[in-house]
């Protein structure tokens, strides 16, 4: 039984104990275009990829600074490792949160977001949670607040193929990510 999982390119990733350097946007682009959003309930299949697209343009169209847009765009990065869990199981399973939060700090230092302000976390869950709504609503014919968030662009949820969606995750994310700064 080993501890690792195989990445897309190949890397041995370890995700109880990860390595920094083993973290690479192609395989979290690629994993999460082809993993689907609400465990697949969706009216037509809608990728994590897609969402994490639609978070980082809301953000943009907000105003957010750059770093924002990046950690809206890369908020769900540790799925591609360790998947998603339902919210109800998840919030029974404290042990899976200690293992996201773990992970998914490494991959924000990873990417020069490990001092994110808790304002721009606020920002982030909320940009997370908007969309959450008008997916849910347009997707599943199911709102998830009686009133609807204020958003601050229409989105379009419409079916893509899981390469145009991954290749526009990673064009995103070399626009945002700078390592030099």
């Amino acid at each position: 039984m080993s501890d690792y999982i195989l990445t897309y390119s190949k890397i041995k990733f370890f995700p109880l104990e990860p390595i920094m350097e083993d973290i690479k946007i192609e395989d979290i682009a690629h994993s999460l275009s082809l993993m689907t959003r609400a465990n697949g309930h969706c009216s037509h299949f809608y990728s994590v990829a897609q969402h994490s697209i639609h978070c980082y343009k809301e953000a943009k169209s907000r105003g957010y600074s750059k770093r924002v847009q990046l950690g809206c765009l890369i908020h769900d990065a540790s799925e591609s490792y360790i998947s998603d869990l339902t919210r109800p199981v998840k919030k029974n399973l404290p042990q899976y949160f200690a293992i996201e939060e773990k992970l998914q700090s490494v991959i924000y230092d990873r990417f020069g977001l490990g001092d994110l302000s808790d304002e721009e976390r606020k920002q982030i869950e909320n940009v997370d949670d908007t969309l959450l709504h008008y997916e849910f609503e347009t997707l599943m014919e199911f709102p998830i607040f009686d009133v609807p968030p204020d958003k601050g662009m229409e989105h379009e949820f419409s079916l893509r193929d899981f390469a145009s969606v991954e290749n526009e995750f990673i064009s995103a994310f070399k626009n945002l990510y700078n390592p030099e700064n």
